[in-house]
């Protein structure tokens, strides 16, 4: 790797878009330090075109063990604070024939006429939990949306979803918070995936004993051409997957969706008088502030001459170093998105994003997500047509992570 002075990743993603910029700056593939130890130097892609074509090349692979040399030689252990984002074996780390395997079966569970089928259900707890607000606005209280809003509604829909008790939700949440944290101890990184596999555990059993109309229920039952099943530990591992990714990314969506909309009032207006739609508004938040900003990892499974993808001359990502999709960077480059690139403006005609990735490892929740916040943000707002935010800049805090991108509390008045 030639630059002799790679960008360290901060681990607690306090400046996601500062870090962004500097990635762009340094170039379409800049080296940077992952949290450690051990030091792990990877490649984080931001021009969208690269990492487009990147992310559909058969020589980048998802896969640490047949192709990150680093993790076969045991340099790589539990204690590396990452360890769990590649060592986990699903859908997410899989390569080739493996991964299409995978994916054929969960998505003969997880088909578009199920998620379409819980729009009524979406409807009914986007009410629910904004007669809950209401009431805080009525005590005259500042209600915080992050808490009462962003985040009961994904966590509930996909706890339906899979058929998860509800009194599952908030030790479900504690779990999934911990996982994204990239600040953690990896001890308690460790300890919370141990925990959500004895949840998951305890909800295969339930569901073999009595199985019901949801997700895990057709997970079980799901089987490809040859007729062969999930075994028992990638059943796990893929909802692992699904319920993790399943809800804090579209926590992040709306938590971002509200507090843009919030601190651009010319942008809701845009909305309110019909020239721009609410679909306008998830699309252009999904670039402006990927819910997941980076994304590791993937490797090369072979050399790659960057300038032969349309990259730059003389870049070489070589066998079996690493590779970080830098989605939020991409989302911002001025390259693609011109000088406003780091504007939000629902009426920006190129709205493109990698937000929900791109290629084989395309984002299977992704029409879930776009449909929670098209249902969810009108609603609100709607509803509560004076809102005004509380707290702005540092006083919101950030989640502590250069994974998962949002705010750690989103108070607002009803003014």
């Amino acid at each position: 790797m030639g630059n002799p002075s790679p960008i360290v990743i901060d681990a607690t993603g306090r400046d996601i878009h500062g870090e962004a910029a500097r990635i762009r700056e340094t170039g379409p593939a800049a080296r940077v330090v992952l949290p450690g130890p051990p030091a792990v130097e990877a490649w984080a892609v931001s021009s969208p075109e690269l990492l487009k074509r990147l992310l559909t090349d058969p020589r980048v692979s998802k896969d640490a063990r047949q192709h990150w040399p680093r993790l076969g030689a045991g340099e790589i252990t539990p204690e590396w604070p990452l360890f769990t984002w590649v060592a986990v074996q699903n859908m997410f780390t899989a390569y080739g024939g493996e991964h299409k395997r995978l994916r054929t079966l969960v998505s003969k569970a997880f088909t578009a006429r199920r998620t379409a089928a819980l729009r009524p259900r979406v409807e009914e707890i986007t009410k629910e939990l904004l007669d809950r607000v209401d009431e805080g606005f009525r005590r005259g209280e500042t209600v915080d949306l992050r808490e009462e809003f962003c985040y009961p509604l994904p966590i509930q829909v996909i706890s339906e979803l899979f058929g998860l008790p509800e009194e599952r939700g908030p030790l479900l949440r504690e779990l999934v918070d911990k996982i994204f944290d990239t600040s953690a101890d990896p001890g308690e990184m460790t300890a919370a995936y141990e925990q959500l596999y004895g949840v998951l555990g305890e909800l295969v059993a339930t569901k073999r004993e009595s199985p019901g109309e949801d997700l895990t229920t057709g997970l079980i039952a799901a089987r490809d051409e040859d007729d062969t099943r999930l075994s028992e530990q990638e059943l796990l591992d893929t909802l692992v997957l699904m319920i993790s990714a399943g809800h804090e990314t579209t926590v992040n969506l709306l938590d971002q969706a509200v507090h843009a909309l919030l601190t651009h009032p010319e942008q809701l207006a845009h909305v309110r008088e019909g020239r721009a739609t609410w679909e306008d508004v998830v699309e252009e938040t999904m670039r402006y502030e990927a819910p997941v900003a980076s994304l590791p990892l993937r490797y090369a499974v072979e050399d790659l001459d960057l300038a032969e993808l349309g990259g730059p001359e003389g870049v070489v990502i070589g066998k079996g170093e690493p590779i970080l999709a830098a989605y939020a960077a991409s989302g911002r480059d001025p390259e693609r998105h011109g000088k406003d690139a780091d504007r939000f403006d629902v009426t920006r005609a190129d709205k493109e994003h990698l937000a929900f990735g791109h290629g084989v490892h395309f984002c299977l929740g992704a029409p879930l997500g776009r449909m929670e916040a098209r249902i969810a943000l009108p609603a609100l707002f709607d509803r509560f047509p004076s809102l005004r935010p509380a707290a702005t800049g540092e006083e919101l805090g950030y989640v502590e992570s250069f994974i998962s991108n949002g705010h750690r509390r989103l108070p607002v008045r009803d003014a």
